[in-house]
């Protein structure tokens, strides 16, 4: 460093602190990068790379942006999961002695967002910690946008992750000593940020964020998260809310591959909203409302008392359409209150934001009336929560225009009235124009000169101006001369300098009394936040019930019941199919499991595209969709209140894991056969294929019997291996339904259709057929399938076996010894004829695996030679 500039020194100094982030490092009205930060800032944003003489004998590589256009390329590295560091200027440049002190006065991070592009308004900004504990992991989990901040406990690290995932974590807080595994992982399947964090002492934690949380292990895990935000925010967090504890256990339990699989949010695709759960069910009217539902989404519940409450609720808005209406126009004026809350606390809110609060709390009492008028103990308790903020309302009524600019440093957003002070200095300025205008008028009356202005500018201030064509007509001495132009001449008078200072001391004072008001006004509404994130979790859930009322009207759901056991459902539709569908009309079908059927599993079989797993995801969408307190779509549903759904359901390599579809089905299998319960939905979708053909049976026949005789969970288990449909024999709980097809004119018609007991065939080669293959090759195919079908059919074993009589036993067993004993030739071969024909007769083929019946053949082929 001895050799560079001590400019470059200090920049150096300063990255040293920030070596994984870019550091805009401010010279004048640049933010400058240099070094390795330079090239790849140029690559990333696109902007010209230079270099600079920094007092090495090599010049530095150098990129810059301007700072007023600073915020849309920091945008563009978050949005790639950089960090960006913000280093100012600290002092005065013309009072400093030596290089200008600068300092990062903020650490800009995918979790720390508060503003912009990255932050999506229906989508909350997380970021999380992780801290490994002796019995499990502290999860943390905080919005710097709003304010809410969580805990829990997680016993294992799949529980974390799959938490992290559900959340849409932009970045993760740890321990240095995290395994490196665990961080490969975060980063592979969550695609979060990771940060470090090494204090985590709940010591400095100010007492009120932790009112309701007194475990020593979750207060050091959310310590970790608060320090980390302390460190690079460097500002006030008074929006910071207390921290909730939550239980996992308390919630219906699905891992990232079920959610990815039954597409909640996003779809497997495309990873967009559109076609998912989500997209199909927003119908919420504000910010907050789309991040609750998303919420709600993620975290269905096992309460029954709960889930039933917003199932009553849900029923009584869905029963009064003019007052749900009416709510849904009144929360179209409701502006993001959690996030005005964050930007107020932040320090960077301005006076539009201030309007948008103002007309969002004069919606609040109609709102509030319309609630407490639906005459239900649910929203009577919810319209005692509805806190209007009469106050606040009032306060900003009195402050501010109503069309502020954006700027809170130039000025015009108080009201006349306001400050007595404010309005003299405005007074002062409107005369002193006016007087100005006047003395134009008078000057050009006294002088003659129709052409004489009076203007002014930055430099000279006020000015008389005369052209150099009337300056005859001027009398001498009558004004001072100021500047001369090429066209013209410029003069001042000691009245015009009098009321120019009057005016322009107005003017200034007038801008800088603004900004002092408007400060003092967001330290006053600062002391309303607790109330305004009161009230917005009373608006978000409002929004979030009259979104289930409204979509359960549009698409005709109906109110579910439930069971300890059964799940019988009527008419089930998939609910996002049948949306996308639209004109076309979506094919329901029943479901039916539980005590009534006597079944807990049905193996489904049926042709490919015929609509198989169409109909397991339709069951498990309309069990989230009942859990989460909405309507579903179907004739009559009666459901069982799941803990858990698992899902094996789609093909895909996990390339960056290295591993391969049949190794992903396995895991995914894993998970639910180790983690399910009786209480839990399996959905299992062609297990096996992955694989040979033997195999890939076996398996499915071992999990099926595992599933049925361990965990007793209600399965649906769709396969192409019509030979494990004989399962329905030996267990009493396996049900077979297929997804009925027929044939015509050698076409096949698929019906969408379950209906009851085994399929006859797959119809592989005309699902070719419709891919529209070669003709020649479909040809071929059906040759092929016509000399397979002609051959036995290979058989599943039972697992119970007919016992041979010990005769039988012992004849077959003969064959396989030749006597040492002399005999006549005739009599050797035809005891041997017969007893290998006897042995072949008492082979029981209906019993043996495709393994077995090979190998016996070969024993037989072997004795007969």
């Amino acid at each position: 460093m001895a050799t560079y500039t001590p400019m470059m020194q200090q920049y150096l100094t300063i990255k040293a602190d920030y070596e994984d982030a870019f550091l805009f490092f401010r010279l004048g009205d640049f933010y400058e990068m240099f070094f390795e930060d330079a090239i790849r800032a140029s690559q990333e944003l696109e902007i010209t790379l230079t270099s600079r003489d920094g007092g090495s004998s090599d010049r530095i590589p150098m990129c810059g942006v301007p700072h007023h256009s600073a915020p849309n390329y920091i945008e563009q590295l978050i949005a790639k999961g950089y960090k960006v560091a913000i280093c100012e200027q600290t002092e005065d440049p013309k009072q400093a002695k030596g290089v200008v002190r600068r300092e990062v006065v903020q650490l800009i991070t995918p979790g720390t967002v508060m503003d912009g592009k990255g932050v999506s308004e229906k989508e909350n900004n997380f970021l999380v910690s992780l801290t490994e504990l002796e019995d499990g992991f502290g999860f943390a989990v905080t919005d710097l946008t709003t304010g809410e901040n969580s805990v829990t406990m997680a016993s294992r690290f799949d529980e974390a992750l799959n938490e992290m995932y559900s959340l849409g974590a932009k970045e993760a807080v740890i321990e240095s000593t995290l395994p490196e595994q665990y961080i490969k992982l975060m980063k592979d399947r969550c695609n979060v940020a990771v940060s470090v964090e090494t204090n985590d002492s709940p010591a400095q934690i100010p007492g009120d964020l932790f009112a309701r949380i007194h475990d020593l292990n979750l207060q050091r895990s959310f310590a970790r998260l608060y320090h980390y935000i302390i460190r690079t925010q460097k500002r006030s967090l008074d929006h910071l809310q207390a921290v909730r504890r939550y239980e996992l256990k308390n919630f219906l339990k699905m891992d990232l591959y079920s959610k990815r699989n039954l597409e909640l949010t996003e779809t497997i695709r495309s990873s967009g909203r559109k076609g998912s759960l989500l997209w199909l069910l927003d119908e919420t009217k504000t910010a907050m409302g789309g991040r609750l539902l998303k919420q709600w989404i993620d975290r269905p519940l096992i309460d029954r008392q709960k889930i039933e409450e917003r199932h009553e609720m849900v029923q009584v808005l869905l029963e009064r359409f003019f007052e749900r209406e009416d709510i849904r126009e009144g929360l179209k004026e409701v502006y993001d209150l959690e996030r005005l809350a964050g930007r107020v606390a932040f320090g960077n809110v301005n006076a539009r934001d201030m309007i948008q609060l103002k007309k969002s709390l004069q919606q609040v009492p109609m709102l509030a009336a319309l609630v407490q008028s639906l005459d239900h103990s649910y929203s009577n308790k919810l319209a005692e929560r509805i806190d209007p903020c009469d106050e606040l309302k009032n306060l900003l009524e009195q402050a501010l225009v109503e069309q502020p600019p954006v700027s809170v440093k130039e000025g015009n957003m108080m009201k006349e009235g306001f400050s007595a002070q404010l309005d003299q200095y405005r007074d002062a300025s409107k005369n002193g124009k006016t007087w100005i205008a006047e003395l134009e008028a008078s000057e050009r009356e006294r002088t003659g000169i129709r052409s004489l202005k009076v203007g002014f500018n930055r430099v000279f201030g006020y000015y008389i101006e005369i052209t150099r064509a009337n300056l005859q007509h001027l009398p001498e001495g009558l004004y001072e001369r100021k500047q001369t132009l090429t066209n013209a001449e410029r003069f001042i008078t000691p009245d015009l300098k009098e009321k120019e200072a009057l005016i322009l001391e107005a003017e200034e004072n007038m801008a800088e009394l603004e900004y002092q008001l408007f400060n003092e006004l967001r330290e006053q509404v600062r002391t309303f936040i607790p109330r305004l994130q009161t009230l917005a979790k009373c608006m978000s859930e409002l929004d979030v019930l009259q979104c289930f009322a409204t979509v359960s009207d549009k698409r005709r759901y109906i109110k579910p019941s439930f069971s300890d056991d059964r799940l019988e459902v009527t008419g089930g539709r998939h609910p996002v199919v049948e949306k996308v569908l639209q004109s076309q009309e979506y094919v329901p079908n029943d479901c039916r499991m539980g005590d009534a059927s006597g079944r807990s599993m049905l193996l489904i079989t049926g042709p490919n595209m015929s609509g198989k797993s169409t109909y397991m995801r339709q069951v498990a969408l309309t069990a989230i969709l009942a859990q989460i307190g909405c309507f579903v779509p179907a004739e009559k549903a009666v459901l069982p209140i799941f803990d858990q759904i698992f899902t094996r359901i789609g093909a895909a390599d996990d390339l960056i894991s290295g591993q391969s579809t049949f190794m992903v089905e396995m895991l995914e299998a894993r998970n639910a056969i180790v983690h399910a319960t009786k209480n839990s939905l399996i959905l299992f979708d062609e297990i096996g294929r992955g694989t040979s053909t033997y195999d890939g049976m076996a398996l499915a026949q071992a999990m099926i019997e595992y599933i049925h005789d361990n965990i007793g969970a209600k399965t649906l288990f769709s396969t192409h291996y019509h030979e494990l449909t004989v399962l329905d024999q030996p267990l009493k709980l396996l049900a077979n339904v297929h997804v009925r097809a027929v044939e015509r004119n050698g076409k096949v018609v698929f019906l969408h259709k379950i209906s009851e007991g085994a399929a006859d065939r797959s119809y592989g080669i005309h699902v070719a057929e419709l891919a529209e293959l070669p003709p020649d090759l479909i040809k071929r195919a059906q040759q092929i399938l016509e000399k397979l079908e002609n051959q036995p059919k290979t058989q599943v074993e039972t697992r119970e076996p007919e016992k041979q009589s010990a005769v039988q036993e012992e004849e077959a067993q003969l064959s396989f010894f030749t006597s040492d004993k002399p005999a006549k030739k005739q009599k050797k071969e035809e005891t041997a004829d017969r007893v290998l024909r006897d042995a072949l007769l008492n082979l029981n083929i209906l019993e043996m695996t495709p393994l077995e019946a090979m190998n016996k053949l070969f024993e037989l082929q072997k004795n007969a030679r």
